[in-house]
């Protein structure tokens, strides 16, 4: 019976693994950059920014239409009572040849919104590359999590089982089974509860991805990241140059100037051609006299010129508003360049101090796992009681998890810097 269960277990175990998708970081984010719902939605008002980027709807061009007119009328009289009917149908064509350059700025303003709306979807994409990566990571933390809570649980039951042989044997009393219980089922509590933690993770991983929440994987990429030797002078250049959150600003700008543009070209004169041919088909049919029927058609062309002279001073009010939006675009990318001044400096100073506690965590969590080893041999060999023993697990277990912790704070520091020294789409 025991053959079969364990061969039942082999099994379960192998359709598992191969239900599994092994996912490098590098595959995470080719995932997530094209199938995110908010990337999507960024992407789909890029393109609307491209289709309004034409000569047309700039008014470019000149405007054709097809008019058809008919006027049908019943007419009764004490003389001769009669029914009318005129048809006007007519092609009108109606161009504004000059309107204080309106056009050129219209069109080089929704070059700027096109620009902008690139530089909008770069930003989108460049949070999304940052969230995946702080998602994998933690997955990969809490996975880790979860093994150390694995052994720590293993050694509670180990020292559980030796508890109850011993008791059995009588070599030992009741009161230390119940510690060694205890232990055990406090240790077996935080690893049922860190399985959880990590289907969260991976949960949270898959919806970054856009992908069903149940999808498993195999992570091939190691929990661990490089250090790198970072001057802020250098960090400092690199963002002010090429910070995409910045040049989005820089090109907000050059919209408030474009609406002063427009502003300033409601002081100039509209120069307008409308032209066009139109034909008329008359019917008069009187109850008495003969029957009228004429047709008749005529072209035009007129030129018209219209020069505003006084609005109630709107025009004027229009262009000061449209400055002091240019100031406050000016004012907003200061505040901007500031906070990214102090944020970077804050990070680097940060990612200065988690390499040194990463360094620290890291000998702790050796010295520990020594102590371990070597209380665990003592331990069976009696020369220190299980309440010693416990506290040089706790110890090992403190020690592992804070290492993971202090790796996952230098990723999430290193990655910040990155993405806003503007490397994050080059580097990832």
């Amino acid at each position: 019976m025991n053959k079969y269960k364990l061969l039942v277990l082999i099994l379960f175990c192998a359709v598992s693994l191969s239900a599994q998708k092994k996912l490098s970081l590098e595959q995470a984010i080719e995932i997530g950059l094209e199938k995110n719902y908010s990337l999507q939605v960024v992407r789909q008002s890029e393109k609307i920014a491209d289709l309004n980027n034409t000569w047309g709807n700039a008014g470019q061009y000149p405007k054709l239409e097809f008019n058809f007119r008919s006027n049908n009328t019943k007419d009764y009289n004490e003389t001769d009572d009669f029914r009318q009917n005129i048809l006007s149908p007519s092609v009108d064509l109606s161009w504004t040849l000059f309107d204080g350059f309106s056009v050129r700025i219209r069109k080089d303003k929704f070059n700027d919104l096109a620009a902008l709306s690139k530089g909008n979807t770069i930003v989108a994409v460049e949070s999304q590359i940052e969230l995946i990566i702080l998602a994998y990571y933690k997955t990969l933390m809490e996975q880790q999590r979860l093994d150390v809570n694995r052994s720590i649980k293993a050694l509670s039951e180990d020292r559980y089982e030796n508890e109850k042989i011993a008791s059995e044997l009588g070599t030992k009393g009741s009161y230390e089974l119940l510690l060694a219980k205890n232990a055990f089922l406090e240790d077996k509590a935080k690893y049922l509860t860190q399985q959880v933690i990590y289907n969260n993770s991976v949960r949270d991983l898959n919806f970054l991805l856009g992908v069903e929440e149940s999808t498993q994987y195999i992570f091939t990429d190691d929990f661990m990241t490089s250090l790198a030797d970072f001057r802020l002078a250098d960090l400092l250049d690199k963002m002010l140059a090429n910070n995409n959150n910045l040049k989005n600003r820089y090109m907000q700008e050059a919209v408030q100037k474009r609406d002063i543009e427009l502003a300033r070209s409601n002081f100039y004169p509209r120069i307008s051609l409308a032209t066009g041919v139109q034909g008329n088909k008359f019917l008069k049919k009187p109850d008495v006299a003969p029957k009228i029927d004429t047709k008749s058609h005529n072209l035009y062309a007129n030129l018209s010129l219209n020069y505003l002279i006084f609005n109630g001073n709107s025009n004027r009010r229009a262009l000061q508003i449209a400055k002091i939006e240019e100031e406050i675009s000016k004012i907003e990318t200061a505040d901007l360049k500031h906070s990214l001044t102090n944020i970077l400096a804050q990070n680097y100073e940060l990612y200065e101090l988690r390499k040194d506690l990463l360094e620290l965590a890291e000998e702790n969590k050796l010295a520990t796992e020594m102590n371990l080893q070597i209380s665990k041999e003592k331990y069976e060999a009696g020369s220190i009681n299980s309440f010693n023993y416990r506290d040089v697990q706790i110890s090992y277990q403190n020690a592992s998890l804070a290492r993971l912790t202090a790796i996952f704070n230098l990723i999430q520091s290193k990655t910040s810097l990155i993405r806003m020294t503007g490397g994050i789409l080059s580097e990832f």
